[in-house]
């Protein structure tokens, strides 16, 4: 630090002057305190209900958007074009064959859908 606070003085001045007033000290304790808030968000969604489940074969594109993590209007419009033109979803992993749904967005909304 020595070497970076003789070429840079008043970064090294605001740096240390940030230090001594506790600024910088706070930074871990909130990313500590988003880190709970995603884990404890985490563990609520994982035990979704069925009755929280969203309908892949009822459910309108407004509700399907709101459902689903990753999924805005456009893409859920697509889900209901592909069921409109396909009949209903007979399983859940159909939804990968809907353009722009991919894998991993499938696996990751698993529980939050049902038929």
């Amino acid at each position: 630090m020595e070497e970076y606070s003789m070429k840079h003085p008043l970064i090294a001045l605001c740096f240390f002057t940030a230090m001594s007033a506790g600024i910088l000290t706070a930074i871990p304790v909130k990313a500590a305190e988003t880190t709970s808030a995603a884990s404890a968000q985490v563990a609520t969604e994982s035990t979704a209900t069925a009755s929280d489940k969203v309908s892949l074969n009822q459910a309108t594109a407004q509700q399907l958007a709101a459902a689903l993590n990753g999924v805005g209007l456009k893409k859920a419009e697509a889900i209901i074009s592909y069921r409109e033109q396909y009949g209903a979803f007979t399983d859940i992993e159909q939804l990968k064959e809907v353009p722009g749904m991919g894998n991993a967005l499938v696996e990751r909304n698993l529980s939050r859908l049902k038929l």
